[in-house]
C-alpha cells in the first residue's frame, strides 16, 4: 500500500494538532515548550507534515535577520518515525529559506547525526550569540545545555554580521 506524505504551511486549524505533537517532546525537555498563544503567534513559521491526511510533524523555521534562521520545534510523531518526515520538513524549510535569501540556517539539537545526513556541519554555540541572547537565555537549562549546535550554508550569499539588539518588552494597556 503506498502512503501520501505532504508538507505544506500550517494553518489555524493545525494549532491544536501542533500543540498536541510537541507537548510530549517538551514535557521530556527535548525542545522548548509553546503555549498554544506561542504557535499562534509564530503560526506563519510552522510547516507541518500530513501522512495519509494525518498530522505527523512539524518544524518551525524562525529567522532571525538578512542572512540567518533557525529550524526549532521539529517533531515527528512516535507513529510515524523512520518514514523520512523529519528528513522532508528539514528540507521543506530550507527551501523556503533560501527562496527569501536566507544564506545560513542552524539548529540546536541533540540529533546531530540526523543533521549531518543533510549537509549540517557541528559549530559552536558561541558562534551563535543572536540565538543564546534572544533565546536561550530563556530555558532552564541554558546554564546546563547539552544540545549540540549545526548549521549548513544555504546560499554563496556574503553572510554579514548581526548586530544584537536587546529585545524589550511592554506591557499592554
Amino acid at each position: 500500500m503506498s502512503h501520501q506524505i505532504r508538507v505544506r504551511s500550517a494553518s489555524v486549524d493545525d494549532v491544536e494538532g501542533i500543540y498536541d505533537l510537541l507537548k510530549p517532546f517538551a514535557e521530556r525537555n527535548i525542545i522548548l515548550s509553546r503555549d498554544r498563544d506561542n504557535i499562534f503567534q509564530h503560526l506563519q513559521e510552522f510547516l507541518v507534515a500530513e501522512y495519509d491526511n494525518d498530522l505527523a510533524g512539524v518544524v518551525c523555521a524562525h529567522i532571525y535577520g538578512k542572512n540567518i534562521a533557525e529550524v526549532r520545534s521539529l517533531v515527528v510523531s512516535p507513529a510515524y518515525q523512520k518514514h523520512g518526515i523529519g528528513k522532508l520538513l528539514v528540507e521543506a524549510c530550507e527551501h523556503w529559506l533560501a527562496g527569501l535569501g536566507v544564506a545560513k540556517v542552524f539548529a540546536l539539537t541533540y540529533v546531530e547525526k540526523f543533521f549531518a545526513q543533510l549537509g549540517y556541519r557541528i559549530v559552536s554555540k558561541e558562534s551563535l550569540p543572536h540565538k543564546v541572547w534572544t533565546v536561550c537565555v530563556h530555558c532552564s537549562r541554558f546554564a546546563d545545555c547539552d544540545e549540540v549546535a549545526v548549521e549548513k550554508i544555504l546560499s554563496d550569499v556574503p553572510i554579514e554580521p548581526m548586530l544584537l539588539i536587546p529585545i524589550v518588552e511592554v506591557e499592554g494597556s
